[in-house]
Protein backbone atom coordinates (compact mmCIF):
# COMPACT_ATOMS: atom_id res chain seq x y z
CA UNK A 1 0.00 0.00 0.00
CA UNK A 2 1.32 3.44 -0.94
CA UNK A 3 1.98 6.06 1.72
CA UNK A 4 3.29 9.62 1.69
CA UNK A 5 6.73 8.08 2.26
CA UNK A 6 6.70 7.08 -1.42
CA UNK A 7 7.01 10.77 -2.38
CA UNK A 8 9.75 13.34 -2.52
CA UNK A 9 9.06 17.07 -2.64
CA UNK A 10 11.12 20.18 -3.26
CA UNK A 11 12.14 22.36 -0.34
CA UNK A 12 11.79 26.10 -0.84
CA UNK A 13 15.32 26.31 -2.29
CA UNK A 14 14.63 23.53 -4.83
CA UNK A 15 16.40 20.62 -3.12
CA UNK A 16 14.66 17.25 -3.05
CA UNK A 17 13.33 16.00 0.29
CA UNK A 18 12.07 12.45 0.79
CA UNK A 19 8.99 12.38 3.01
CA UNK A 20 10.58 9.29 4.60
CA UNK A 21 12.41 11.90 6.70
CA UNK A 22 9.12 12.32 8.58
CA UNK A 23 8.55 8.62 9.26
CA UNK A 24 6.99 7.88 12.65
CA UNK A 25 5.65 11.44 13.01
CA UNK A 26 2.07 12.66 12.91
CA UNK A 27 1.94 15.15 10.04
CA UNK A 28 -0.45 17.88 8.96
CA UNK A 29 0.09 18.77 5.28
CA UNK A 30 -1.38 22.17 4.39
CA UNK A 31 -1.65 24.13 1.14
CA UNK A 32 -1.28 27.77 2.13
CA UNK A 33 -1.40 31.33 0.83
CA UNK A 34 -0.15 34.62 2.23
CA UNK A 35 -2.92 36.90 0.94
CA UNK A 36 -6.03 34.88 1.80
CA UNK A 37 -8.92 35.31 4.20
CA UNK A 38 -7.56 32.21 5.96
CA UNK A 39 -3.92 33.40 6.16
CA UNK A 40 -4.30 34.15 9.87
CA UNK A 41 -4.54 30.37 10.35
CA UNK A 42 -0.74 30.45 10.28
CA UNK A 43 -0.95 31.73 13.85
CA UNK A 44 -3.02 28.80 15.14
CA UNK A 45 -0.98 26.33 13.09
CA UNK A 46 2.22 27.62 14.70
CA UNK A 47 0.67 27.28 18.18
CA UNK A 48 -0.34 23.71 17.35
CA UNK A 49 3.17 22.97 16.08
CA UNK A 50 4.83 24.45 19.18
CA UNK A 51 2.48 22.58 21.51
CA UNK A 52 2.89 19.11 19.98
CA UNK A 53 6.19 19.12 18.06
CA UNK A 54 8.17 17.56 20.93
CA UNK A 55 5.62 14.70 20.96
CA UNK A 56 6.34 13.80 17.31
CA UNK A 57 4.06 16.15 15.37
CA UNK A 58 4.98 18.35 12.44
CA UNK A 59 3.31 20.56 9.85
CA UNK A 60 4.43 20.61 6.21
CA UNK A 61 3.55 23.89 4.50
CA UNK A 62 3.07 23.98 0.72
CA UNK A 63 2.27 27.47 -0.62
CA UNK A 64 -0.10 27.41 -3.59
CA UNK A 65 -1.10 30.25 -5.92
CA UNK A 66 -4.03 28.46 -7.60
CA UNK A 67 -6.85 30.04 -5.60
CA UNK A 68 -7.33 33.69 -6.48
CA UNK A 69 -3.56 34.20 -6.97
CA UNK A 70 -3.31 34.55 -3.18
CA UNK A 71 0.27 33.26 -2.82
CA UNK A 72 2.21 35.75 -4.96
CA UNK A 73 5.94 36.21 -4.70
CA UNK A 74 8.93 33.92 -4.53
CA UNK A 75 9.35 30.95 -2.23
CA UNK A 76 11.81 32.98 -0.18
CA UNK A 77 9.51 36.03 0.11
CA UNK A 78 6.65 33.77 1.24
CA UNK A 79 8.93 32.14 3.81
CA UNK A 80 10.12 35.51 5.13
CA UNK A 81 6.53 36.80 5.39
CA UNK A 82 5.46 33.73 7.40
CA UNK A 83 8.48 33.91 9.72
CA UNK A 84 8.20 37.65 10.33
CA UNK A 85 4.41 37.94 10.54
CA UNK A 86 3.49 34.67 12.28
CA UNK A 87 6.79 33.37 13.65
CA UNK A 88 6.34 30.03 11.92
CA UNK A 89 8.98 27.38 12.56
CA UNK A 90 7.48 24.38 10.74
CA UNK A 91 8.96 23.27 7.39
CA UNK A 92 7.90 25.18 4.29
CA UNK A 93 8.34 23.82 0.79
CA UNK A 94 8.43 25.12 -2.76
CA UNK A 95 5.19 26.57 -4.13
CA UNK A 96 3.09 23.80 -5.73
CA UNK A 97 -0.01 23.26 -7.79
CA UNK A 98 -2.55 21.10 -5.97
CA UNK A 99 -5.17 20.68 -8.72
CA UNK A 100 -5.09 19.98 -12.43
CA UNK A 101 -2.98 17.78 -14.68
CA UNK A 102 0.22 19.41 -13.46
CA UNK A 103 -0.64 19.09 -9.76
CA UNK A 104 2.20 17.94 -7.54
CA UNK A 105 2.13 14.10 -7.31
CA UNK A 106 1.89 14.26 -3.50
CA UNK A 107 -1.32 16.29 -3.72
CA UNK A 108 -2.76 13.98 -6.40
CA UNK A 109 -2.17 11.13 -3.94
CA UNK A 110 -3.65 13.03 -0.96
CA UNK A 111 -6.84 13.77 -2.91
CA UNK A 112 -7.12 10.12 -4.01
CA UNK A 113 -7.00 9.12 -0.35
CA UNK A 114 -9.47 11.69 1.02
CA UNK A 115 -12.01 13.62 -1.01
CA UNK A 116 -13.80 16.83 -0.08
CA UNK A 117 -14.72 16.74 3.62
CA UNK A 118 -17.48 19.36 3.57
CA UNK A 119 -17.59 22.87 4.99
CA UNK A 120 -18.09 23.72 8.62
CA UNK A 121 -21.05 25.99 7.92
CA UNK A 122 -20.57 27.77 11.26
CA UNK A 123 -17.53 29.48 9.73
CA UNK A 124 -18.39 32.94 8.29
CA UNK A 125 -16.60 32.26 4.97
CA UNK A 126 -18.17 28.81 4.38
CA UNK A 127 -21.36 30.13 2.81
CA UNK A 128 -19.42 32.44 0.51
CA UNK A 129 -17.18 29.61 -0.69
CA UNK A 130 -20.12 27.25 -1.16
CA UNK A 131 -22.04 29.82 -3.24
CA UNK A 132 -19.00 30.72 -5.36
CA UNK A 133 -18.03 27.09 -6.01
CA UNK A 134 -21.64 25.99 -6.67
CA UNK A 135 -22.00 28.72 -9.30
CA UNK A 136 -18.83 27.48 -11.03
CA UNK A 137 -19.77 23.77 -10.70
CA UNK A 138 -23.05 22.64 -9.11
CA UNK A 139 -21.46 19.21 -8.42
CA UNK A 140 -18.19 20.50 -6.94
CA UNK A 141 -18.69 18.54 -3.71
CA UNK A 142 -18.32 15.19 -5.53
CA UNK A 143 -14.94 16.20 -6.95
CA UNK A 144 -11.92 15.42 -4.70
CA UNK A 145 -10.03 18.53 -5.82
CA UNK A 146 -8.84 20.94 -3.19
CA UNK A 147 -11.38 23.74 -2.98
CA UNK A 148 -9.33 26.54 -1.37
CA UNK A 149 -6.23 27.55 0.55
CA UNK A 150 -5.54 25.99 3.95
CA UNK A 151 -6.98 22.57 3.18
CA UNK A 152 -5.29 20.13 5.58
CA UNK A 153 -4.46 16.43 5.38
CA UNK A 154 -3.69 14.51 8.57
CA UNK A 155 -1.14 11.72 8.26
CA UNK A 156 -0.55 9.01 10.88
CA UNK A 157 2.84 7.67 12.03
CA UNK A 158 2.76 5.04 9.27
CA UNK A 159 2.43 7.64 6.49
CA UNK A 160 -1.24 6.98 5.81
CA UNK A 161 -3.76 9.76 5.15
CA UNK A 162 -6.37 9.48 7.90
CA UNK A 163 -8.36 12.72 7.57
CA UNK A 164 -8.93 15.79 5.44
CA UNK A 165 -10.03 19.12 6.85
CA UNK A 166 -11.38 21.97 4.79
CA UNK A 167 -10.16 25.48 5.69
CA UNK A 168 -13.38 26.21 7.59
CA UNK A 169 -12.78 23.47 10.17
CA UNK A 170 -12.01 24.56 13.73
CA UNK A 171 -8.43 24.01 14.85
CA UNK A 172 -9.73 22.34 18.05
CA UNK A 173 -11.34 19.57 15.98
CA UNK A 174 -8.07 19.00 14.14
CA UNK A 175 -6.05 19.07 17.36
CA UNK A 176 -8.23 16.38 18.95
CA UNK A 177 -7.46 14.01 16.09
CA UNK A 178 -3.74 14.87 16.27
CA UNK A 179 -3.71 14.08 20.01
CA UNK A 180 -5.35 10.69 19.33
CA UNK A 181 -2.70 9.82 16.75
CA UNK A 182 0.16 10.87 19.03
CA UNK A 183 -0.88 8.36 21.73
Amino acid sequence: MRTIYDFSVKDRKGGMVSLKEYANEVILIVNTATKCGFTSQYEELEKLYEKHHAEGFTILDFPCNQFGQQAPGTDESIHNFCKLTYGTEFPRFKKVKVNGDDADPLFKFLKEQKGFAGWNMEHPIAGILDKMLTEADPNYKENPDIKWNFTKFLINKKGMVVARFEPTEKIEVIEQQIIELLK
